[in-house]
Formats: structure tokens, sequence, C-alpha cells
């Protein structure tokens, strides 16, 4: 059977239609939506054999139609009117990104805060690491006799830093010579390499180096551990509950429970495909097979990049979710391409 270009009008408005009411779409108002004179019997067999085909389904006898997830994708691909953003949404968005550059984790996580509430859906947003971090610089900074701070610079261009206490007294004059040596043999290289490392330089330096070099290794071989896994936040996951969808109080809970206990699960596309659009069943995960997620990536730099991803019911607006979506990761890259963060010099 022909997919025609009536079939595909029609399927188009069956979606945009219930997008808009979360009702199923009789032929009635098919009718007053299309072009020309058509009758309703006729409206009734192209539904017919949409439903056939696998576009759209018929949740009870005598109901109109709803899109199915094929439908959808269909949609999605060819059919759906793409949204440019209204003057008014670009300055919303530019304000709320001028804001000071904090670190790039809380960047990350106030970004998915924002598009929660620009779109109307729950997002999450992940940094995704394309090569493994390593330490790019070490410092030494003396506090007293018995302590030290260690700055670590990590090759993300994160900078963390913590006191550390000696058991054995600091001299001040050191601390440059054993930040050199860090440099020199600890930048570069992997937490395993580290530790090879470590142990080739014990029998060259004398037991109080040894001890400090040994501490501040295993704090950089922590935040190398870290850096390796994704980093995963999730905001706005209560506005499921304001679609129909999630009217049952135990459906809305299983999802928003999985976006906040199972957040690492999410999904992270391969690739570096600018927006991806994963409708119900094409998700792996069970707890979302009747949800949809749009998935926009943008650019931090340092073999880095980050996702934005919203979540909501497979009747979610397609075209205007993308279009936020995609200039937000835009004006993201452009953020990150121009601008430094500050160092993080907490302890």
């Amino acid at each position: 059977m022909e997919l025609t270009d009536r079939k595909k009008q029609i399927l188009k408005i069956v979606v945009d239609s219930y997008i808009n009411t979360a009702e199923p779409v009789g032929s009635k108002a098919i009718v007053e939506q299309m072009p020309g004179k058509i009758s309703s019997a006729t409206i009734r067999n192209e539904l017919a054999d949409l439903v056939e085909l696998g576009y759209l389904e018929q949740p009870h006898t005598s109901s109109g139609r709803i899109p199915s997830a094929k439908g959808y994708r269909l949609y999605v691909n060819e059919l759906m009117d793409r949204k440019p953003l209204s003057a008014e949404e670009e300055a919303s968005i530019n304000t709320a990104l001028a804001k000071p550059l904090q670190q790039v984790e809380q960047v990350i996580d106030q970004a998915g805060q924002m598009v929660s509430s620009f779109v109307g859906y729950p997002t999450y947003t992940v940094a995704d690491h394309r090569t493994a971090a390593t330490v790019q610089r070490f410092e030494l900074i003396a506090v007293d006799a018995g302590s030290f701070i260690a700055v670590v610079m990590l090759s993300d261009n994160r900078v963390k830093s913590q006191l550390m206490r000696t058991s054995l007294p600091v001299e001040a004059e050191m601390l440059p010579q054993l930040s050199h040596l860090l440099n020199t043999h600890f930048t570069g290289v992997s937490a395993e390499e580290m530790n090879a490392t470590l142990m080739h330089l014990s029998e060259q330096v004398s037991g109080q180096w040894f001890l400090i070099l040994n501490q501040v290794t295993e704090y950089a071989g922590s935040l190398l551990e870290e850096s390796s896994h994704q980093q995963v936040y999730t905001s706005g996951a209560s506005q499921l509950l304001k679609f129909p969808e999630f009217r049952d109080i135990d459906k809305a809970h299983d999802l928003m429970s999985f976006m906040v206990d199972n957040k690492q699960e999410l999904p992270v596309p391969a690739g570096d495909a600018r927006m991806q659009i994963l409708i119900g069943p094409e998700n792996v995960n069970d707890a979302l097979k009747e949800s949809s997620v749009v998935i926009a990536s943008y650019d931090i730099g340092d073999n880095m990049r980050g996702l934005v991803g919203v979540v909501g019911p497979t009747r979610m607006d397609y075209a205007a979710v993308a279009a936020r979506l995609s200039y937000f990761a835009e004006s993201l890259s452009r953020m990150f391409g121009k601008k430094q963060l500050p160092e993080d010099t907490t302890e």
C-alpha cells in the first residue's frame, strides 16, 4: 500500500492535533483542515489505511486515531514544520546565558535547569569526555610547617585543590622543587602510569619527599578516576505531572524516580550528531519506552562535549523543543569557545 501525499498530509494533521489536545483525532476534525472538498468517508478510508500501515493507532473502536511511534518518526523526519525562535525567546536565552561563567560542572547543571524552564519538560545534562583526562599542571603552596595546598589543573581545564597535612615538617623552600618534579614526571599520564612512576622514584627521593609525592599523586589519581565517569544532572522531573499521559501517579512516579535514581542510564548517543530524537520504543531502557527524548550536543572544548536531553511524552511538541534546544546548544558552544572558566580554589 502506497503512502501517498494525502496520507502524509492527514498524518501530519493527526500528529499536530494530538500534540495540542492529547485527544484522539476524528475524521470530521481532519476534513475541516484539509484543503479542497474531501468527504468524511474518504478520510475514514485513509485513516484505516494509515492504521494498517502502522502510522496510526485507534485506542477504542468508536474513537479517533492517535499517532504510533512509527507515525511520530515519519512526522519528525519529514512532516513537522520547523519553528524558528521568536526574538523574545532568543533574547530570554541570551540573557540567561549572559551570567558570569563558573566551573564547568556548575554551568552544565545550570544549563539543564534553564532548558527545563524554557521548554516545559524535564531535562538532563551530561559532561562527556571524548578522551581520558590527565593532569596538566601541579602547584604546591605552603600553609604552615605541617600543611600545604595541592593545586591540580586537569586537561579539561578544571582546577581542583585540597589542603594536605603531613606528619613531618614541610619546608616552604622545598615545595617549588616538588612542584617541578611533579610537573616533569606526573603530567599527561594516566593514574596507573603515575603509580608506576612513583614506584620508580621511590629509591631516588628522600622519605619526606616521597610521602608528599604519594599524597599529591593519590589525590590527582582520585580526580582522574572521578573524571572518567560521566557526570549527569537532572532538572524539572516534576514537570511530568502536568501532562495527561502521567495522570496515573504510579506511571509518573516510575519515570520521575528513574530520572533521579537511575540518571546514569539516560541516553547518551555516540557520534557527533548535533541533534537526535528517540521516540518511544527506540529508547533502549524500558523506563523510557512510552516517552521520547530529544538530545542536543554542544562543544565544551578540551576534548569534552556537553549533552542536553529533554524527556517527555511521545506527544511532546518536537518542533518547539528542537528549535529551543538547538539554539541553546549553539549558544553554549559559543560561550565555551569564547570564555575561560575561573579556577576553583576551594579546599
